[in-house]
């Protein structure tokens, strides 16, 4: 079995109100990513303005503050072979309009601004490392085998 890569994925607000959460969780367990950590979190104004700080000199940063903290986000890591490109996929495009229909986005979103989903970039080497550390200690995420990883990987 290859190595294991471990990914940052946060349902935003607008998919928390929806009742996603589930949804996005049995997807990607289905998908068979294995849930290394999980916290149901309110984002505060400090900790968004880090999480989204690439796009501090962009004219919608202050948009994208104040939707992350308007509610409770469930913040999430996962681990499998590729997890990061893997969950990306599954994420879909950005713009829910662009969205495959069976991909998260492309079955739930309907607006840029509202498109339920997070994920670390995949192009953006380090991404899913530093996300994971803004938003969990190592000893909150857990070690864990599953009992279908030999079904899973050669």
């Amino acid at each position: 079995m290859s190595d294991q890569e471990r990914t940052f994925v946060m349902v935003k607000p607008d998919g928390v109100q929806r009742g996603l959460v589930g949804e996005v969780i049995s997807r990607l367990e289905r998908r068979g990513l294995k849930l290394v950590g999980a916290k149901f979190m309110q984002i505060d104004e400090q900790l968004a303005h880090e999480h989204y700080a690439e796009h501090e000199d962009k004219p919608f940063f202050e948009g994208l503050v104040d939707f992350i903290t308007s509610g409770p986000v469930m913040a999430m890591v996962w681990e499998g072979q590729d997890a990061t490109r893997q969950v990306r996929k599954m994420m879909g495009e950005t713009d829910p309009a662009e969205s495959a229909p069976g991909t998260i986005r492309g079955d739930y979103g309907l607006d840029l601004g509202r498109n339920v989903i997070h994920g670390s970039d995949h192009e953006d080497p380090g991404a899913n490392e530093r996300e994971i550390a803004l938003f969990f200690d190592d000893e909150e995420l857990v070690e864990w085998e599953r009992i279908d990883e030999t079904w899973l990987y050669e």
